[in-house]
Parts: structure tokens; C-alpha cells; sequence
């Protein structure tokens, strides 16, 4: 998807640019806080990041640049839907931290087919908190999604549903519940959680959470246990389809080599790519980033499963025929001046 700069494809970025930065901003974000800013500067459009919407639970801004990444990855694609390919320059200045990348358009090339059904899947891709079908994820589709991971220079490490995946769940179980405790995680819970009436475009909506929080009794088997965003408040609308849910598909693990700057945008881009691919043949996925944000637990995690490199995201994926998308802030509340 990336490609060599030609003369005059500014002029493209610019004549498109609410339509590119729209696409972009349909990318998932921790909380749906949609972390980031958009500058056009010819020849190209730039990625900020917006400190402003960054978790305190989140200092060093790593889930932050991940839902950064994957604004990166549709701000790619939406290039690619103009027959051009994306030329990206990933932290372009060092003394300008916010600058996340630089994107111009490339070579003339029309979009491959996986391409155009990942443009077509981008409305109604969500984060999937409720429940899967009971049917096993389509041929060939796993190997495609580890393929997309490599692509964009991560790795996705399936776990065993054996002694690896309890290993794992006994670790997200242990560090979620003190993190669900921790006043900070709460206040940032409350900031962005909405209720039914609420009009907001972005945080939470009451229709992607439960009432109840994921971690209680009654928690299908195999799933991890899912961050309480309703915090007893009565405020989720996620109902339960029946008494006996059927597990996720699959439990794996997004991993990068390294765990810096450079390695967390990547991450996104890969999440943003796979989610989009698995979309297509309605597949979603539940997210748990929780578990991730304190560096000792990515490194026990890392340990108890022998992984190949840095954990980025928990992913569980499932069968599901749902479409309630999630909103999103318009263009030109992202566009900086």
C-alpha cells in the first residue's frame, strides 16, 4: 500500500480531503476517544495525535498512538479508493511529537479486490462486546488475517485453547480486576461512557456495553473477562441472546517486535487492516486493551505464553450479524487549522 511520490498528487489530497479524513476517522480508538488531528499541508496530509483525548491510565500514549496507527491504515486506504497508493512517512520530526506521519499520494493503481471490500466492511466494522455465533470462522480467513498482520510488520500469535489460553485469562482475570478498581480507570470509564440519550460522537454508546459488567459470574467459557463499562450505574444496553453464549471463534494475541513509538503505530495499522479484513466476512472482534497498559503485565503475558514479541492488543473473534455502528466526529472537528 505504499508507494513512490509523483508531482501533483497534493492536489488530489486537497481537492478529497474531508472525504480521506472522514474514512480515516472510522478507525477503532481506546474508548472511541479518537485521539487524533488532521493537518493539509501540500503535498500531503498530516497525523497528529491529540494529547487532549489521551487516558491517564495511559501515560506514555501507547494505546493513544495504536488508535493513531489505525486512523494511519484508513487514511492509507482511503488514498488507495482514489486509485493512487499512499506514500507514508512515519514520524517525520523528531522535535515535533505530535506529527505522527506525513501521507502523500503516490503511483496511479487501482485497488485490488481485498482492498474494496475492506472500503466496504469500514461502515459497519465495530468492537464486538456481545455475543458470537455458534460456527467456526470462515475457511482460509485465519491464515489471511495473520498475513495481514505481517504485512504491516506485526505478528498475530493465535493461543492454543489449552494451558496457553488459560495461562492468559488467569492473568487478564487477576490484572483487570485491580484495574477496574483503580480511580483513575474509573474516572476515565465515566468520562467516556454515554448514556442511551446522549447525542456525543465519541466515547462509548450504551448499545456496545452490558449492564452488567463482563467479569461477573456467568461469563461464557472462553472469553476473557471484559472491562465493566457500566460501573453498576444501569447506563448498557447490550442484551443477552440466551443462557448458554457460544465462545469466540479464536483468542490471539497482536504482537510487534519492539514496543516503542514506531512499533505501536505499526500495531495499529495491522489491528485496523485485520478487524476491516475479518469485517468483510462478518467476523468482529472484542478488544481487550486493559490488560495491556502496564508494561510488567505486557512482559508476564510475553512470558507465560513465549511469545515472539511485544503484546499489543488482545483479540477474541467471533461469527456475528450485527451492524450498529459506532459514531464518529465529523471532518472539520478534526481538521487543525
Amino acid at each position: 500500500m505504499n508507494g513512490e511520490a509523483v508531482p501533483g498528487a497534493g492536489l488530489i489530497l486537497a481537492d478529497q480531503a474531508r472525504y480521506l479524513i472522514a474514512t480515516a476517522a472510522r478507525a477503532p480508538s481506546v474508548h472511541n476517544t479518537q485521539p487524533w488531528r488532521f493537518r493539509v499541508v501540500q503535498p500531503a496530509i498530516e497525523l497528529h495525535c491529540d494529547p487532549r483525548r489521551k487516558l491517564r491510565v495511559d501515560p506514555a500514549g501507547r494505546e493513544m498512538l495504536i488508535s493513531c496507527g489505525a486512523a494511519l491504515f484508513g487514511l492509507r486506504l482511503a488514498i488507495r479508493s482514489l486509485g493512487q497508493q499512499p506514500v507514508v512517512e512515519l514520524l517525520p520530526d523528531p522535535a515535533r511529537l505530535r506529527l505522527l506521519a506525513r501521507v502523500t499520494a503516490g503511483l496511479a493503481e487501482p485497488m485490488t479486490v481485498s482492498e474494496s471490500e475492506m472500503l466496504k466492511a469500514l461502515p459497519h466494522r465495530h468492537t464486538h462486546r456481545g455475543e458470537f455465533a455458534p460456527v467456526p470462522l470462515p475457511a482460509g480467513l485465519l491464515a489471511g488475517l495473520q498475513h495481514d498482520a505481517l504485512a504491516e510488520g506485526a505478528t498475530l500469535e493465535l493461543v492454543d485453547p489449552g494451558i496457553a489460553y488459560q495461562r492468559l485469562a488467569d492473568v487478564v482475570s487477576t490484572a483487570s480486576r485491580r484495574l477496574d478498581l483503580d480511580p483513575r480507570a474509573r474516572a476515565e470509564i465515566r468520562r467516556w461512557s454515554r448514556s442511551a440519550a446522549s447525542r456525543a460522537r465519541d466515547g462509548i454508546p450504551a448499545h456496545a456495553f452490558p449492564a452488567a459488567a463482563g467479569g461477573r459470574p456467568g461469563r461464557p467459557s472462553g472469553r476473557l473477562r471484559q472491562r465493566d463499562f457500566d460501573l453498576g450505574r444501569g447506563l448498557g444496553q447490550l442484551l443477552s441472546g440466551g443462557p448458554d453464549p457460544a465462545a469466540p471463534a479464536v483468542t490471539a494475541v497482536l504482537l510487534t517486535p519492539g514496543d516503542g513509538r514506531t512499533d505501536w503505530l505499526r500495531a495499529g495499522q495491522a489491528l485496523h487492516r485485520l478487524l476491516l479484513h475479518a469485517a468483510g466476512r462478518w467476523v468482529f472482534a472484542s478488544l481487550y486493551s486493559q490488560p495491556l497498559e502496564a508494561a510488567p503485565i505486557r512482559a508476564l503475558i510475553r512470558d507465560r505464553l513465549g511469545l515472539p514479541g511485544a503484546p499489543q492488543m488482545l483479540l477474541q473473534l467471533g461469527v456475528a450479524q450485527t451492524a450498529h455502528v459506532t459514531a464518529r466526529r465529523p471532518p472539520d472537528e478534526l481538521i487543525e487549522p
